[in-house]
């Protein structure tokens, strides 16, 4: 009984760990990496789910504002069977757009105001952080596996 418990809630169950570049020219507009799928125990993924989002954060202590944007998302639908302590590896392209801010189009339009912009982006503290999320779907588990990576769009 023990054991059914184990692996209803995932435990000794599919390990998800993505591999993806830390840098990607944002110019590329595709991040390429792999998904290496295991397990102490024979379990079969019936999807795989990879998006990639950005953290846009601006503002000081009690007025920092944070919001997410999804920038990129595929889902791999198709049954792997994961063997016991063997690792099954997945190559992924993941294609993504960019969103840019009001501030960002203005920056890059106007040379001469772009100085400016960078300056109000410093003192709002605008900064922004990506990362590549993968979730897997196993048959028969209620909680999902899954990994995150944190990458930088240059």
């Amino acid at each position: 009984m023990f054991g059914k418990v184990k692996s209803w809630l995932g435990i000794e169950g599919v390990k998800v760990e993505l591999i993806v570049p830390e840098e990607v020219a944002f110019e590329l507009k595709e991040i390429s990496g792999k998904i290496r799928l295991s397990s102490m125990n024979p379990h079969v993924v019936t999807s795989i789910e990879i998006k990639l989002v950005e953290k846009y954060s601006r503002g000081r202590s009690k007025e920092k504002l944070t919001d997410e944007y999804l920038l990129g998302k595929i889902d791999l639908q198709k049954e792997i069977e994961i063997p016991a302590d063997k690792a099954v590896e997945l190559s992924f392209k993941l294609p993504y757009s960019l969103k840019e801010s009001e501030m960002d189009e203005l920056e890059s339009s106007n040379i001469l105001v772009g100085g400016v912009v960078k300056a109000m982006k410093w003192f709002e503290n605008v900064s922004s952080t990506y990362r590549v999320e993968a979730y897997a779907k196993v048959k028969g588990v209620a909680l999902d596996p899954f990994d995150k990576q944190l990458i930088i769009l240059k």
